[in-house]
Formats: structure tokens, sequence, C-alpha cells
């Protein structure tokens, strides 16, 4: 059995992930990014960590046969396929602060971070649980210098992650807000989960 969502640019989403399920992140136009974040539904003080993923699996760049870990070291995800390779768990989902303190953009501007804690509220996950998302098909490069550059996402039209959930999970998904991130256009993201 399928069920699908389709994000329109710049908004999100929330679902719950039954164990073995999976989750299929598909940017359906290219260089379309898509933040991940999920909770334990057993205990939503237990989450996805960039910090445990990226250090078990020595890289930052995690890709197909990686896990992703809790911050309790639990396999939260395991990446069965991945048509990109190329996703970044370093910087956190944008949010109001983003676009004041980067694009110097005092005005109202929809945000990742907005979009995950409104979308997650319904299943008590406040804003300050929020945690570093996993941002599928966003392509950060680490200079020599150790200065970050935020380069057009490699994902193409129909590319896509396919996640197995390890454990019952609540999840929350977004098509990404943040210009830079995606090449200063727009698109939406399709989620499909499998039984």
């Amino acid at each position: 059995m399928k069920k699908s969502y389709h994000l329109e640019p710049q908004t999100g989403t929330a679902f719950t992930l039954k164990s073995g399920q999976l989750l299929k992140i598909i940017d359906p136009k290219g260089e379309q990014v898509s933040d991940l974040t999920a909770f334990s539904s057993a205990d939503t003080s237990e989450w996805l960590s960039s910090g445990r993923s990226i250090d078990y699996a020595n890289t930052i760049y995690l890709t197909k046969e990686h896990k992703l870990y809790s911050n309790r070291s639990r396999v939260m995800f395991s990446i069965l396929e991945d048509t990109v390779g190329r996703h970044d768990f370093l910087l956190t989902p944008c949010s109001p602060e983003t676009f004041q303190i980067i694009y110097e953009n005092h005005d109202y501007h929809p945000s990742c971070f907005e979009n995950l804690h409104t979308n997650l509220a319904r299943f008590g996950i406040n804003p300050d649980m929020i945690p570093t998302t996993f941002n599928i098909f966003m392509n950060v490069i680490v200079k020599s210098s150790g200065e970050l550059q935020i380069d057009p996402p490699p994902s193409k039209a129909g590319d896509y992650i396919l996640l197995r959930a390890e454990m019952d999970l609540i999840v929350g998904v977004t098509a990404c807000s943040a210009e830079m991130s995606n090449n200063y256009s727009f698109k939406p993201i399709d989620v499909e989960i499998y039984d």
C-alpha cells in the first residue's frame, strides 16, 4: 500500500511511520532540497542526530547503505537507495533568523523551521525540540579553509532517496524555503510511503 504527499514549494508536512515502512523523498523537477527530521514515536526526546550519524559513518556525505542514528545511538533509518548521493547533515533548517542574518531580509519569509514545527505540533513536538535536519539533495562543499560553500542541488527531475524506518517514528519533511539552497528557484517535493 502506498501513501503520497505532494509538498508545494516552501511548505512541509508531518506523519508517522511504522518500523519497516519505506519512505521515498522525490525531487520531481530537480534542484530542490527537502529537510527531514524524525522523533521516536515512543519517546519524542529521542530524535534524529546529525552528530551521531556523521560520527558512526565517518563521513559528512551520508548515502546508500549508511544508517541515520538517534541521539541515543539507535538506528532510525537505513538508506536503501539514493540516485543523487549528495545530501547535507551539517546545517540547521532555515528559520526566520536565517533570512534576517544571512539574507538581510527582515520581512516575513517562509522557512523550513516554521514548516516543521507547525506541522509537528500535533505530535507534541515544540520548536525547541527540532534538531539539525537531514537536508536531502542539499549540496554543501567544505573548502580547505573550513568555509562552507552552498552549490546548486545536484538532483535532476525524478531523483530520489529511499529510506527504511528502523523504529516507529514521527517524521517531518519540507520543500526547502532558502533561496541559496535551491539555486534561487522554489519547487515542490513528493513524498511516498510504502508498507
